[in-house]
């Protein structure tokens, strides 16, 4: 079990910071791993991490330290994550990408310039008997939309009370909204509804999103280029222009060994995450407002699948929240998954921001106590021969299941659609005993999650009204609202109770079943 490697930057001091505090800090150093910082109170916290960059650090140093062992391990075909996290404003995408993708002078290319340099390098330093293809896939998570969905069932009788309900209870807004989180897929912009997917081999996936192979390090910085144009941006007080999306830059290095027919995979993926905000210091208004709305949610659901993991009763299973935000799925196998994870997290050395410093480092500290087990993806020659057979041969096998279809029709004309069905992938294939047991583990976990949603909503605490007369009401969830989860509750329970049904039923007999 290796653990998550956590390191802290400082950036230089902004025109902001500067005109407000001069050139006070809040933080003083102690070591290279080591630090005391100052709160708004001027009470002292001494943390400590794998590594310190202060301020003025070069971006060689991070990248050397932070990044370049995953790098390598990725050619090795070691999944791994590079993270960056903090507030607006605090250098995560400069760290990233430097001052330009494309035209950068060497000392301050940002990690990607250098990843990039790096897997190629490592490719052509490599005394291995392998062949190597490298994709490159641009996601960015955007705008979690909110939709209003109307309450039913309320009886006339207890409509009076509705208007204290809805100002006393916070969980009453909680049940109301459901939120969409948009997928897009930066380097074909049509493709606004990216599928997460999981495999035993390569984890989790993006199903649909477009991969561009790249051969050298010129090809891939173009086409980092032209995605990075089309991610959201805007404008706050805090940073001329703020990234109101998460960002992943994801690569995928295959080796092809052609001596002992084995293939590799290695998959690297770079998370620019958008920064936490607060509306006082940015001056977000309108549509910028609602985008730091989002953002925070997203950040507040990767808090929790950290809290989760770190705070769980060794021995005793506890349940992760991976599901409850796409961030937290994408990075599924880089939060105690399969792969190396490292996380930067970029920080103010401000008084004007200790706050949020604070706030940053203590999310850091919780992240160094992840573990994961790191492995090798590989896949043998004969199940990748299978694959390859199924995809070069779907167009062949579509046109002469049809042909048959256009002559006749019978009995064993279902069979045919059936196959057909298959692959188009509306029906998938049971005698796959993944994608049985990635269908179930689904139903279980989305249910699992709305279960204990639903659980944390009830207990909430007992509120209390006055009325002029001296009247005073005490009540917890309106009953109505206690009711209605009742009754969804039971509902989620049977369809966990059918989905175990069904997967054991599969696993003995196997016909084709219909996704739905």
């Amino acid at each position: 079990m290796s653990s998550m490697k956590v390191c802290v930057l400082f950036r230089p001091l902004n025109s902001k910071e500067l005109s407000e505090f001069g050139d006070a800090v809040s933080v003083q150093g102690i070591n290279s791993d080591s630090f005391i910082i100052k709160d708004e109170k001027e009470q002292e916290f001494e943390f400590t991490f794998d590594r310190v960059f202060y301020q003025g650090s070069e971006q060689a140093d991070i990248y050397e330290f932070l990044a370049l062992p995953i790098v390598q391990g990725a050619v090795d075909a070691i999944n791994g994550t590079i993270i960056t996290y903090g507030q607006t404003g605090a250098g995560k995408t400069y760290s990233m990408e430097g001052p330009s993708i494309v035209d950068c002078e060497n000392k301050k290319k940002g990690l990607l310039q250098r990843v990039v340099d790096g897997l190629f390098d490592a490719i052509v330093n490599s005394e291995k008997p392998s062949k190597y293809t490298i994709k490159l896939s641009m996601v960015e998570i955007y705008m979690e939309k909110v939709r209003f969905e109307s309450l039913s069932l309320v009886p006339e009788e207890i409509s009076r009370f509705i208007s204290i309900a809805i100002t006393q209870h916070r969980f009453i807004h909680k049940h109301a909204f459901k939120l969409s989180i948009s997928l897009r897929d930066l380097f074909d912009l049509s493709k606004d509804n990216i599928q997460i997917k999981e495999s035993k081999v390569h984890g989790i996936i993006l199903n649909g999103a477009t991969e561009v192979a790249i051969s050298n390090s010129t090809e891939a910085l173009q086409s980092l280029s032209s995605g990075i144009a089309n991610r959201a941006v805007g404008e706050t007080q805090m940073n001329m222009s703020s990234s109101r999306s998460h960002c992943l830059y994801i690569f995928t290095v295959q080796q092809d060994f052609a001596k002992d027919k084995r293939t590799k995979f290695g998959k690297l993926i770079l998370a620019d995450l958008a920064g936490s905000e607060k509306v006082e210091k940015t001056g977000a208004e309108g549509k910028i407002l609602e985008e730091a709305k989002t953002i925070n949610q997203s950040l507040t659901a990767l808090g929790k699948v950290i809290n989760a993991m770190t705070s769980c009763t060794p021995g005793k299973p506890t349940h992760i929240p991976y599901r409850d935000s796409k961030l937290t799925r994408i990075l599924q196998d880089a939060l105690g998954g399969c792969s190396q994870t490292a996380l930067l997290c970029c920080c103010s050395p401000s008084p004007f921001n200790s706050s949020e410093s604070l706030s940053t480092l203590r999310f850091g500290a919780r992240a160094k106590h992840i573990k994961a087990s790191v492995h090798v993806s590989c896949k043998e020659d004969l199940d990748c021969n299978k694959a390859i057979a199924v995809y070069t041969n779907v167009d062949e096998s579509r046109e002469r299941i049809l042909g048959k279809l256009r002559e006749t029709m019978t009995a064993e004309d279902v069979q045919l659609l059936e196959k057909l069905f298959v692959l188009e992938g509306i029906f998938f294939d049971p005698n796959s005993v993944d994608e049985i047991e990635a269908a179930y583990e689904d139903v279980t976990s989305r249910t699992i999650s709305s279960l204990h949603k639903a659980v944390e909503e009830l207990s909430t605490g007992v509120e209390k009204v006055s009325f002029p007369n001296g009247i005073e009401l005490h009540f917890d969830v309106p009953w109505w609202i206690i009711s209605q989860m009742k009754r969804e509750n039971a509902a989620l329970k049977a369809r966990l109770k059918a989905s175990e049904e069904f997967y054991r039923r599969q696993l003995e007999i196997r016909p084709l079943c219909l996704i739905l």
